[in-house]
């Protein structure tokens, strides 16, 4: 069975990665579109920028952004077809979730890939 991963944006390609997904709002920092082999840009899927500055990647913030952010992906209209997207790319490979954050701990991918295998538990 295939999977969801995450990965930093900035660590090379592997062939397990499968079907790479940029989930930031903001063009990762001093990266080549070329070099980063993304296949899809779901900047959509990013949180707002209000949340973004205030979650300011500071792990005491986390749990609170974690509801958040949750919320936000719950009411984004275009959640339900970037759903589907991971659904259908999942049958044939695995789908990687990338992310420019450094702290790989607290950051919008964790909750975003949570937040795709609840949704695809019940799908």
């Amino acid at each position: 069975m295939n999977t969801v991963s995450i990965k930093r944006v900035y660590e090379p390609e592997e062939a397990t990665d499968g079907f790479r997904i940029l989930i930031d709002k903001l063009w990762p920092r001093g990266m080549a579109k070329a070099k980063a082999d993304i296949a899809f840009w779901a900047k959509f899927m990013a949180p707002s920028t209000a949340l973004r500055e205030w979650f300011g990647h500071k792990p005491e913030n986390f749990p609170m952004f974690t509801q958040k952010y949750t919320e936000e992906l719950t009411a984004n209209p275009e959640t339900e077809n970037f759903i589907a997207l991971c659904k259908k790319q999942l049958k044939e490979s695995n789908v990687t979730l990338l992310y420019g954050a450094k702290d790989e701990v607290h950051n919008q991918a964790v909750v975003l890939k949570h937040f795709i295998e609840e949704k695809l538990k019940t799908t």
